[in-house]
């Protein structure tokens, strides 16, 4: 019976953690990592690997709808996933290393540097573009897609890609580390960086998250890191609740949102970070 009420508790908080990342932008995996260790105290190990499940199953489901309506990018997203699952499997294989306290440290730094971008948008890519890439044009990266709108079809030049490849090295590593997709850093390397529509850049970077995400569940699974127990509910919430979060996400103010998430983030952040420092001390 205990553990019913554990696997439904697991669910709920693994929906709510789905929904409120799915408005953000964020994905579940970066606030259903601190609820496993802080509410349910579970070992930091057996969050990432739950999490980084969470990731493939969500990336997965949204991935398809993305591709079929020809927003995603695949050279650019097969091509820099050599980064981030290089990253991916390096963080991975560091997490077996590090103490718990270092980890609770960075997830609250990655956590405040992730709250960042959501206090201003950006929605004018180019204004001041910098010469094509060589790069760019000799691996086929620039591309194309329909406005659904207008119907227009918009072109794009896409820009600095070694220091996008090298960015998405680090994504990947906090991936493998942390178990948490790092899409907000993918994101903002191909939209700020590379100069790709913002649409192209999450859509992208949804497809790419879950790929990364697999590189690393591996190494976790024979760490014995990955419980089917916990898994499953976080998974099956965070899927729910991001499906739930993409339907209500029209209706919601986008200043009250970042307002109210920017609050939750620091919050979530400080604990982390209080409860590292003391594992440390």
């Amino acid at each position: 019976m205990a553990a019913i009420w554990l696997f439904g508790l697991i669910l709920l908080a693994s929906c709510s953690a789905g929904f409120v990342g799915s408005l953000a932008g964020l994905g579940g995996g970066i606030i259903i990592v601190p609820i496993l260790t802080l509410v349910f105290h579970l070992p930091f190990e057996l969050a990432v690997g739950a999490s980084i499940v969470s990731v493939i199953a969500t990336s997965s489901g949204a991935a398809a709808a993305y591709l079929r309506d020809h927003l995603t990018n695949l050279h650019i997203g097969m091509f820099l996933e050599i980064a981030t699952t290089a990253g991916a499997l390096c963080g991975a294989l560091a997490a077996a290393w590090l103490p718990t306290g270092g980890l609770f440290v960075i997830f609250g730094i990655v956590l405040l540097i992730s709250a960042l971008p959501t206090l201003w948008h950006h929605d004018q890519v180019g204004q001041h573009a910098p010469a094509p890439c060589i790069f760019a044009r000799r691996l086929a990266l620039d591309g194309q897609y329909i406005e659904q709108g207008s119907g227009n079809m918009v072109a794009y030049t896409v820009h600095r890609v070694p220091q996008g490849f090298g960015l998405m090295y680090i994504a990947g590593l906090i991936s493998g580390l942390l178990g948490i997709g790092s899409g907000t850093f993918t994101v903002l390397a191909m939209d700020s960086v590379m100069g790709l529509p913002f649409k192209v850049s999450t859509t992208t970077s949804n497809f790419m998250i879950g790929v990364t995400a697999a590189a690393s569940a591996g190494i976790y699974l024979m760490r014995g890191a990955i419980q089917p127990t916990v898994a499953a509910p976080v998974a099956l919430g965070v899927l729910l609740g991001a499906t739930l979060g993409a339907r209500v996400l029209p209706r919601v103010s986008s200043q009250n949102l970042r307002r109210i998430f920017v609050v939750l983030m620091l919050f979530i952040a400080g604990e982390m970070l209080v409860r590292g420092i003391a594992a440390l001390w």
